[in-house]
Parts: C-alpha cells; sequence; structure tokens
C-alpha cells in the first residue's frame, strides 16, 4: 500500500521549539509541545510519561531527534481538536458550523479522553442555526455520538419539517429503529395537536367573546378616516367560526391553511410563518380596515396558537435508549 506523503501542518502545529510530533492518516505531521496535550488529555499525559528506550533500543520512529506518533485521524479532524488542546493566546478553537466534522472530532476527544473537548463540541452541535438550518442531520450526528440532549433537541426541531423527509446523506449514520422512533414521535406530534383545530375553546376561552378579538369580525359601524367600511368577505369555513359567529374571510383561509400544514409540521413556528404571510396578503389587499390592523391581531393570535401548539406536543416523549 501506498504510504500518504509527509507534509508539515501549518501554524502552530510547525514550532520549532515542539518536542514531539504527531502524524495523521493523510501524512500531516504536526510538530507538538508534550506539555499542553498532557494537561488537555490524560491519555497523552499517559503516553508521554511512559520511560522512554534509549536510542536504537526500539522501533520508535524519530524525525529530527523528535518521536513520531501515528494516529488515525486525518489532518482536518487533528489540527480541530489539537486546537482545542492549545492555549487560546497561541490557537483560536476551530470553528465547528460542518456537522459531520465535528462528529468526528467529538469522536477523537473520546479517544483521547479530552473531556473538556467533548463538552465544546456538544455545545458546538447544539448551535440553533444549525438545528434550525438542518435539523434531520443534527439528529442523525447527534444520535450516532449518543448525544441524549441534542437528539431530543433535534427531534423537536425536526418538526418544522414534513413528517417524510427527503433523503439526506447522514442518514448512513443512524438505523432503522433511530429513524423509526424519530418518525413515530413526529407522527405523535401530529396527533397531539389536532384537536386545536377541532376545538377552538382554547381560543374563546382566552379572548372571552368577539369584542376580545374584534378585527376578526365586519362591523358595520367602524369606519377608517376616510369614512370606508370593512370590504371583505365573510369566511364560509363553519370550522372556524369561534361563538358560532363567522369571521372575515381572510381568517378562515389562514386558518385552513394552518390546519393541513399541521398535518405534516406540528411546530408552532409553522403557524407563526403562515402568519405572517396572511399580513402580507391582507395589507396588499383594499381593506383599509383590516390591513391596519391585521399585524397586531395576527400577531398576538399567532403567538397563542403556537404556545398551545407547544403546549400538546411537550408531553409527547422520543422512544429510544440512549
Amino acid at each position: 500500500m501506498e504510504l500518504p506523503t509527509q507534509t508539515c501542518a501549518s501554524a502552530p502545529f510547525d514550532h520549532a521549539k515542539a518536542d514531539a510530533i504527531l502524524r495523521s492518516a493523510d501524512g500531516v505531521e504536526f510538530r507538538v509541545f508534550k506539555l499542553f496535550l498532557s494537561l488537555a488529555s490524560p491519555f497523552f499525559e499517559t503516553l508521554f510519561g511512559l520511560p522512554q528506550a534509549p536510542d536504537g533500543a526500539s522501533d520508535q520512529e524519530m524525525k529530527d531527534g523528535l518521536a513520531v506518533i501515528a494516529v488515525s485521524e486525518d489532518s482536518k479532524t487533528l489540527d480541530s481538536f489539537l486546537r482545542f488542546c492549545y492555549p487560546s493566546t497561541l490557537a483560536e478553537d476551530p470553528c465547528l458550523d460542518n456537522l459531520t466534522e465535528a462528529l468526528s472530532v467529538l469522536a477523537a476527544a473520546r479517544k483521547y479522553s479530552l473531556d473538556l473537548i467533548e463538552r465544546k463540541v456538544c455545545q458546538a452541535l447544539a448551535n440553533p442555526k444549525v438545528l434550525e438550518t438542518e435539523p434531520l442531520r443534527y439528529f442523525a450526528i447527534a444520535r450516532n455520538a449518543r448525544l441524549k440532549h441534542e437528539t431530543i433537541t433535534a427531534a423537536r426541531y425536526n418538526l418544522r419539517q414534513p413528517l417524510i423527509p427527503a433523503l439526506f446523506a447522514e442518514i448512513d449514520l443512524i438505523t432503522a429503529s433511530d429513524f423509526l422512533a424519530l418518525l413515530t414521535y413526529h407522527r405523535k406530534c401530529i396527533i397531539s395537536v389536532q384537536d386545536l383545530m377541532k376545538n377552538l375553546k382554547w381560543m374563546t376561552d382566552h379572548y372571552g367573546n368577539t369584542n376580545g378579538c374584534s378585527w376578526l369580525f365586519k362591523n358595520n359601524s367602524h369606519r377608517d378616516y376616510n369614512g370606508y367600511y370593512c370590504n371583505c368577505v365573510q369566511g364560509t369555513d363553519g370550522r372556524f367560526f369561534p361563538w358560532g359567529s363567522a369571521p372575515v374571510g381572510w381568517w378562515t383561509t389562514y386558518m385552513q391553511e394552518v390546519y393541513e400544514l399541521l398535518q405534516d409540521s406540528p411546530s408552532g413556528d409553522i403557524v407563526r410563518t403562515a402568519a405572517d404571510r396572511t399580513i402580507h396578503k391582507v395589507r396588499s389587499a383594499s381593506c383599509s380596515i383590516c390591513s391596519g390592523r391585521v399585524k397586531e391581531g395576527m400577531t398576538e393570535f399567532s403567538n397563542l396558537l403556537a404556545l398551545k401548539i407547544e403546549e400538546a406536543v411537550a408531553p409527547i416523549e422520543l422512544e429510544m435508549d440512549f
């Protein structure tokens, strides 16, 4: 088998006064200080504390008078976790936005007993930006790493996505049982929120009566500053008639849209996003009455509905062993 070409790592792992060399699986040599690694890792403390055989009495590879220690990690992974070992004045902590790379660093941290680094990598995995954009990939990686809190958090964030996802690269990191557990959790959450759309008691209890949400109903005694009345049509979908009264049509359209969305994505963020679309549509229409009060009314209402959704899914557990 052809050995990889040996190259020298970039700063700070090229220091002339380093006292050991770590060689990555792809042939990159990292000149390191034993003290930094020993302080960060009991594994390295033990390794570097072993008595050294006299020159020529062992098969230990040497280079420039330094012991060369071959490791199984590639250079990118090795660079990342070594930066965690070094003082911040010499090396900044690496960016771990790439989930797959973070998983490799986590594996190395566990292998070399780098407890502090393991915690830092877990914190990186809990980055809300990553959770929001790639919750399913996050789930697969967190589950593969047996990170309980992160796995459960990712499953909750994934409720914003459709029940049946598109194929993703990291699916090979989890088992069929893991994936089934995620789908089962998602489906249970869908079922848990359905009653909110079938029974509006949570809404009528909150507002008390139609006066509590007057923006929902046409009122011919209410004019704008030009003397115009609300010209919106009334809704016709009796499923969404609070107090048995017909609200404005754009609100029932919103409720119809949310009803369908929650059949696939039982998340409070879904209803807030749909409310933003409704606000834009109403403001683009010709009714000056509704356009002037839709934002305040729909923001309050969608936040209320989102809260009820979160309360409904909160008791649902991800049935998975850790």
